[in-house]
């Protein structure tokens, strides 16, 4: 009798288990709220009680050959929902995520790489405290000083840079507060750091070379961003050649329609304009087509904010970086130069989301 009772009991815990799953509360994520000031150094490193999180390095590198290059390294931080609580160094309570991309004209092609890992056993974290993520050999980190280490290594190519600073931070939205739709809690809190001098090495089939360039980074955490009917969103961060920064996007419906748009910029001497919903406008001039995917972007774009235009040129048309083996999506990444009305003005990066299909986060 008693061996029968095991043998009901042995069937059933895992049916108990898995009931207790299916009841269990939804995890509790932190909320972004307006009127919350960001500290420093603090607010530079993760923020583990938010489901999402990113720290965006885009940027130009020039070889000493004065070929253009355009990069990306990015490192995200998602939160699974698994108990917190638990004490098992093996709960996966954290993703880290790492994406690398090299655009060469003169190849006409972009090359990345990607890595993603649970967090645990000091192989991939990201810490609190100030800006020190890391999967296995490829880490981003900031030192007391301001400047950030990057170092990644793929199949195709090496980098190992050092961004220093030139301007303050850009605080994004009300204070660092950014809305990202119609909604108040459709937002994030996200902060911008323009105009960073960049210089290091980029190694191709065992050859490295120095390089040399700007970039911008952009610091972002949240948990609760898209709107159910958005689909995607266009990014851009620019350095424009009079040491202003311009940062502006917009977040669209799956019919293409803006559900929410923003643009901020600020001049070289710190003076901040921020731009309304109804001030802001992206209209695509020129579209690409992936061979690859089928996914076709508007690669050259227009961009108006308040009276001013903005023309976006791309430093090559084939951007795309196909991440569904880690984050899931396929998006376009790219370099751009920038013209204000017709006239040169800068560089930047461009990004484009939902357009193979609608994102999710």
């Amino acid at each position: 009798m008693r061996f029968r009772l095991l043998r009901c009991a042995s069937r059933t815990l895992p049916l108990l288990l898995l009931l207790s799953y299916a009841f269990a509360a939804p995890p509790q994520f932190a909320a972004v709220v307006p009127g919350k000031a960001l500290a420093f150094p603090r607010d530079f490193g993760a923020h583990p009680g938010f489901r999402t999180e990113w720290w965006y390095a885009t940027g130009w590198l020039q070889t000493p050959d004065r070929q253009p290059l355009g990069f990306q390294i990015t490192f995200f931080r998602s939160a699974t929902g698994h108990d917190a609580a638990n004490p098992s160094n093996f709960a996966p309570k954290q993703l880290i995520i790492a994406h690398a991309a090299l655009s060469d004209p003169a190849q006409k092609k972009l090359l990345h790489g990607e890595k993603s890992a649970r967090q645990g056993f000091g192989l991939a974290y990201a810490a609190e405290g100030d800006t020190d993520v890391k999967i296995d050999d490829w880490q981003f980190k900031r030192s007391a000083d301001g400047r950030y280490q990057a170092s990644v290594r793929t199949g195709d190519f090496d980098l190992q840079l050092t961004l220093q600073p030139t301007q303050p931070i850009m605080l994004q939205g009300d204070l660092g507060y950014s809305r990202k739709g119609p909604q108040p809690q459709q937002a994030s809190y996200y902060y911008s750091e323009p105009q960073l001098t960049v210089a290091g090495s980029l190694t191709r089939q065992g050859r490295p070379v120095p390089v040399s360039g700007s970039a911008w980074l952009d610091h972002e955490w949240s948990s609760s961003v898209l709107d159910a009917d958005a689909a995607g969103w266009d990014w851009l961060g620019a350095n424009l050649d009079d040491g202003s920064a311009l940062m502006a996007f917009r977040i669209r419906s799956k019919t293409g329609a803006a559900l929410w748009s923003h643009a901020a910029l600020r001049k070289r001497d710190g003076k901040m304009t921020q731009f309304t919903p109804d001030a802001v406008l992206f209209t695509p001039q020129r579209r690409w087509r992936s061979p690859r995917t089928g996914a076709t972007y508007p690669v050259a774009m227009q961009i108006q904010t308040g009276a001013t235009f903005w023309q976006l040129t791309p430093l090559q048309d084939d951007q795309e970086l196909d991440a569904r083996r880690s984050t899931g999506a396929v998006y376009w990444e790219g370099a751009v130069t920038i013209s204000r009305d017709r006239l040169p003005a800068g560089r930047g990066y461009l990004e484009m989301t939902g357009y193979h299909q609608a994102l999710k986060l």
